[in-house]
């Protein structure tokens, strides 16, 4: 039998690299990533044709990408010294983007990702100081290991993790944010999040493409699920309202995005979906 495209959420970075590949190439791109191709393979540009046409496209992943660049450029902007990409999985911006040549990248991912990914890239050079880690998140126990030895070293780290929070548990995210906000060399922590409608039609659209790799995480109460767990909220930069003003919303959904913004902490009905950026609250507050 053949190995399905998508055989677990690791599958997902090459058909997100496809979609950076896609925008790379265009004369007006947001962001200009020459690793994507390579990164995403054949595979990942298979994964984008096995879509449904709806979904296609791919324009939530190029906002996405261009909407965490600016939120890690204004991290650095505000005193970040050490970022952390959690899943990092065929990331490559500290290959492409403008960093400081001193600051340290930590790149978190499966044992076999992070493998590939020293292949892939063997002869890049990385314009900051990266280094990279092979770990289990679901792990807890490493995980707490890891986050030690990361507040030993950082004052002011930043943590990403981009599409991961989407295919973890409820349980699995509440502990994550909880270890996160108990660090105190971890300020900020940038991630996308979607409200549930909008997980319902993508479950429906792609359900089946992702069968390997299940959508779960969207809690009703937004942003506030975060809030409750020690964090504050820094920045919401909804994707369809960012899309419209990047050019990149597709004509049937412009309508949409003239309509109020939902509540990112009363989602209801709205199908929306975000970058977030929280900080840490003040201990008491």
């Amino acid at each position: 039998m053949n190995q399905p495209l998508v055989s677990n959420v690791s599958d997902t970075a090459r058909w997100v690299a496809a979609y950076r590949a896609w925008e790379s190439a265009r004369p007006d791109a947001l962001f200009r990533d020459p690793f994507a191709e390579r990164l995403a393979g054949e595979r990942g540009s298979a994964i984008t044709k096995l879509m449904p046409r709806q979904a296609r496209s791919g324009w939530p992943i190029i906002v996405r990408t261009k909407l965490i660049d600016d939120l890690v450029l204004a991290s650095l902007a505000e005193g970040c010294d050490c970022v952390v990409n959690l899943a990092a999985g065929l990331d490559s911006r500290p290959y492409r983007m403008a960093l400081p040549p001193e600051l340290p990248w930590i790149e978190v991912d499966f044992p076999a990702m992070v493998q590939e990914k020293e292949r892939l890239m063997a002869d890049a050079q990385p314009v900051c100081r990266l280094t990279r880690r092979g770990l289990d998140l679901s792990d807890s126990a490493a995980r707490t290991v890891f986050f030690d030895e990361l507040t030993q070293s950082a004052g002011s780290a930043l943590v990403i993790t981009e599409g991961l929070l989407l295919y973890m548990s409820e349980d699995v995210v509440r502990s994550l944010a909880l270890d996160l906000a108990d660090r105190s060399g971890i300020r900020w922590w940038v991630f996308d999040l979607a409200s549930p409608n909008l997980l319902r039609m993508m479950q429906k659209t792609m359900g089946k493409q992702l069968a390997n790799a299940p959508m779960k995480f969207a809690p009703a109460e937004g942003v506030a699920f975060f809030e409750a767990l020690g964090w504050a909220i820094q920045d919401v930069r909804s994707f369809l309202r960012e899309a419209a003003r990047l050019r990149r919303l597709p004509w049937f959904l412009r309508p949409f995005s003239l309509l109020p913004e939902p509540d990112p902490r009363r989602l209801g009905n709205a199908r929306w979906s975000a970058a977030i950026r929280l900080t840490k609250r003040p201990r008491g507050g």
